[in-house]
């Protein structure tokens, strides 16, 4: 398997997959959810789009790891939230509509955020003299292709077509979520000799990264009052980003597998905490909507 048909072909097929099952649940009111609850949004929005970076930089800067391993974990802390948020969000009892909101406008946000910061990343990082590897306007114009795109096919099929696209929202869903194993378990086989030492290097930083970041945005939608539904969901939606456009970014726009590790191992551990929040988030929902217990009958 070469490394360019992964890059250049299976990663933004998957990803494209993945917008596409997105964009088939999702209605253009969606969009007009900010008018509703825009305090939540906004919370959800910094804390994803501005402590999110802030804390993935801290992390770079605190703890010896290569430059292009720092540049790799700064892109996924650049990426919006994935779709398996919502999925995550979902298994939680979270705000789904949140979050569907949350992902929709980080999405459209990080089309320009990512090349601006990513660039400044990369100077930062690799050297003042190292060339730019990722060029505003044409990286504005794949992520498009990529993400907005397909999204915006889906919500077309879901309003033009709305039995269809029950149909195949039940198809792109577990399909996304194979090819994104199959993309992280080929780069995992092929960096195999290597892995052990970047997970040593990369390990603790992703779990940070993934934690602290979590953490940011429950405890950021805490101090506000939000609703528990609310703060499991901007929990979920600052925690779990969108590794395969991170994987997508790093292996295909920059053309460098070490910066690939990073979101391929935040991949996976992003899954084990999105567990623990749905276990949290449960019981979150239970305490704050308690069942009703049967009155005692007494004669």
């Amino acid at each position: 398997m070469q490394a360019s048909f992964l890059s250049a072909v299976v990663l933004p097929i998957a990803l494209a997959i993945i917008m596409l099952g997105m964009g088939l649940s999702l209605l253009p009111e969606d969009f007009q959810r900010v008018k509703k609850y825009p305090k939540a949004v906004a919370i959800g929005l910094i804390s994803q789009l501005v402590f999110l970076p802030i804390i993935g930089f801290i992390i770079t800067k605190v703890l010896p790891m290569q430059p292009v391993i720092a540049m790799g974990l700064m892109i996924v802390a650049l990426c919006p939230g994935g779709a398996s948020s919502n999925i995550f969000t979902f298994l939680a009892q979270g705000d789904v509509a949140l979050s569907v909101t949350l992902t929709a406008f980080s999405s459209l946000i990080t089309v320009f955020t990512i090349p601006i910061l990513g660039n400044l990343a990369y100077q930062h990082f690799i050297g003042q003299t190292a060339v730019i590897a990722l060029p505003i306007g044409n990286t504005i114009l794949q992520i498009f292709l990529m993400t907005l795109l397909p999204v915006g096919i889906g919500m077309g099929v879901r309003q033009i077509f709305p039995e269809l696209a029950r149909r195949l929202e039940k198809v792109t869903n577990p399909l996304a979520v194979v090819l994104l194993a199959i993309i992280i378990l080929m780069l995992i086989i092929r960096e195999w000799n290597r892995l052990p030492g970047f997970i040593v290097q990369v390990g603790l930083a992703v779990v940070l990264l993934n934690i602290i970041s979590m953490l940011a945005g429950f405890y950021a939608s805490k101090l506000f009052n939000l609703s528990p539904a609310q703060q499991i969901c901007i929990a979920i939606e600052v925690g779990i980003q969108n590794g395969t456009l991170a994987i997508a970014i790093t292996a295909g726009l920059l053309n460098n597998p070490d910066m690939a590790i990073p979101p391929a191992i935040y991949s996976l551990f992003m899954s084990v905490t999105g567990f623990i929040a749905v276990g949290y988030g449960r019981r979150l929902a239970k305490a704050s909507h308690p069942t009703p217990q049967p009155l005692d009958s007494k004669a």
